[in-house]
């Protein structure tokens, strides 16, 4: 059966992104897997997921009832919401964009995107994006996502898909680049 790439419907859609995060952790998987199928960074309590999904629906690629796969995304307003991504909320008010600074544009946040092992390779990472593009274009002009500089394969796939790297730093967990795929 092929994916259908959607919006998560319900609670259990949610809940799956969550085990689905889990067990993608970078904390939990071995170095061939971070280095070789990528790895997601930050953690998400459900309170988090479930007021991200009110503000932005979250796009997920579903095979029947499973989520195969994620994107979530988030709004700048909600930058205080997750305390790892403060520092990133932080550095684009300092980035130059287009004669301003990034914060200045209509922009949302690739908050976090992960495919489960077995639809990898398959054209799920590009179908979640094609589909946030369908679904965001209309209210945004630019998506912006920070990779980390060692997730080799995460980096390869956005740059795929449209993305550019507009800036690269380093903080205390990793250096990273923020991506910038404009609508």
């Amino acid at each position: 059966m092929p994916l259908h790439f959607t919006t998560a419907q319900t609670n259990d859609d949610l809940r799956q992104i969550l085990a689905l995060q889990q067990k993608n952790l970078k904390t939990k998987v071995s170095e061939a897997v971070k280095r070789e199928q990528g790895f997601v960074t930050v953690c998400h309590s459900w309170e988090q997921i479930n007021l991200m999904h009110h503000t932005t629906p979250q796009i997920v690629a579903k095979d029947g009832d499973k989520i195969a796969a994620y994107a979530l995304a988030m709004l700048p307003a909600l930058g205080e919401l997750v305390p790892d991504l403060q520092p990133m909320f932080a550095l684009f008010a300092q980035i130059p964009w287009r004669g301003n600074f990034l914060t200045h544009s209509n922009y949302y946040i690739m908050g976090q995107i992960c495919v489960a092992e077995e639809y990898r390779g398959q054209g799920t990472f590009d179908g979640l994006y094609q589909k946030h593009r369908e679904v965001y274009r209309p209210d945004f002009d630019l998506l912006v996502t920070e990779v980390s500089t060692n997730n080799t394969r995460s980096m390869r796939a956005h740059e795929r898909v449209g993305f550019r790297t507009i800036y690269t730093h380093l903080d205390h967990v990793d250096e990273w680049n923020v991506l910038a795929w404009v609508f």
